[in-house]
């Protein structure tokens, strides 16, 4: 057993609000065992806070790997990468690729859960059911109209897929997903208010990057953006200061509830690479000045980490660190329906901890009780 004194603790109180203690040690095993026993081994957390090991729903790639690579490697590197970032568990999230490429990064995630670092919770499979007006960064030539067959097929690895609602046949398909446990996703998609309310009503309570590859918010058509505002659905949030400005993340934090909002990075290959010529769903990429954009300067995914994201969204939005580390923690757990498992610091969950600084730089990560970065 271990056991983390002289920290900042992150727990939840009655209500499940976080909140901050410094009178409590936590020690643990592969699960959190108590909040006031002493084991031998001791950590000193020197000030610092200690917190729920951060989940990231939504990331291609990071360190020269992606999920599209469809190789155990690629996903041991980006498993021992992200522990880094504060991250303890993550969805590797597909491309619009050939229906083939896909299925093998699918069959690859299915068969390579337990890599070591971070744990891989399942795929989040963004495409290729979306509109070609709102591809964004996903190739077109590879957009395909919804098979539920496809998803079936994967229905044990799959927790979250991103659809255009207006390009389904009709909603069964949302049906379908819902009954195998499959979160149902509105995004890169061209939808009007009406048919995006529709969708959520019908169970699509969830929003792919809010604002990105997306119909905006108009005050006389209020699209995507208006139904994600007008709505009890989750959205997710690229709070890099790129993909989302900060004025529009104050207004969004303003607007939804905090457990509403999860922060997730959309990060590809070369993120932790620096300025480089990278990739992404077979297409170049170029990133300069952290900023990364295809060759006719779409901007593509992000080179954002998660801890850098949740430091961007707090700075912007004045919120406490507490209520910033629920967007990455309890909010993707329970969305997941993993909060009795992960997602807070209490006893009897997975030992998963993320020790950080004041300016969320990473100090140590644990996965399972196991040091994977740090001291």
């Amino acid at each position: 057993m271990k056991t983390i004194t002289n920290g900042k603790i992150i727990l939840p109180d009655e209500s499940g609000k976080f909140f901050i203690v410094t009178d409590k040690n936590l020690t643990f095993d592969e699960k959190i065992i108590s909040f006031d026993k002493m084991a031998d081994e001791i950590i000193d957390a020197q000030g610092n806070f200690v917190a729920p090991g951060f989940i990231n729903i939504h990331i291609h790639g990071c360190k020269n790997s992606d999920t599209m690579d469809a190789t155990p490697a690629a996903l041991k590197n980006m498993c021992e990468f992200l522990p880094s970032c504060g991250v303890t568990s993550f969805l590797p999230t597909t491309m619009t690729m050939p229906l083939d490429e896909i299925k093998a990064a699918l069959k690859n995630i299915r068969n390579c859960k337990n890599c070591g670092g971070a744990k891989i919770l399942g795929a989040n499979v963004e495409g290729p059911f979306i509109s070609e007006k709102y591809n964004g960064a996903q190739d077109k030539k590879n957009i395909r109209r919804a098979d539920f067959n496809f998803v079936n097929e994967f229905k044990d690895v799959i927790k979250i897929i991103t659809v255009a609602p207006e390009e389904l046949d009709d909603f069964k398909f949302i049906d379908s997903c819902l009954e195998k446990n499959i979160i149902v996703s509105i995004g890169h998609s061209a939808a009007t208010y009406e048919i995006a309310m529709a969708a959520i009503e019908r169970g699509a309570h969830h929003i792919t990057h809010l604002f990105n590859a997306q119909t905006p918010f108009n005050h006389r058509k209020p699209g995507i953006v208006g139904a994600a505002f007008d709505s009890n659905a989750t959205l997710e949030l690229i709070a890099d200061n790129v993909h989302v400005g900060a004025v529009a993340q104050r207004i969004v934090q303003k607007i939804k509830p905090l457990d509403e909002i999860i922060l997730i990075t959309d990060s590809l290959r070369a993120c932790g690479l620096g300025d480089c010529e990278s990739e992404l769903g077979g297409q170049k990429v170029f990133v300069k000045n952290g900023v990364a954009t295809l060759a006719d300067g779409t901007i593509a995914a992000s080179v954002a980490t998660l801890n850098e994201v949740v430091k961007k969204f707090q700075q912007n939005t004045k919120i406490s660190i507490p209520e910033v580390v629920e967007t990455v923690t309890k909010n993707p757990a329970r969305k997941l329906g993993l909060y009795e498992k992960i997602g807070s610091l209490e006893i009897g969950k997975a030992a998963d901890i993320a020790i950080f600084d004041a300016d969320f730089n990473i100090v140590s990560t644990f996965v399972n009780g196991v040091l994977q970065n740090g001291n």
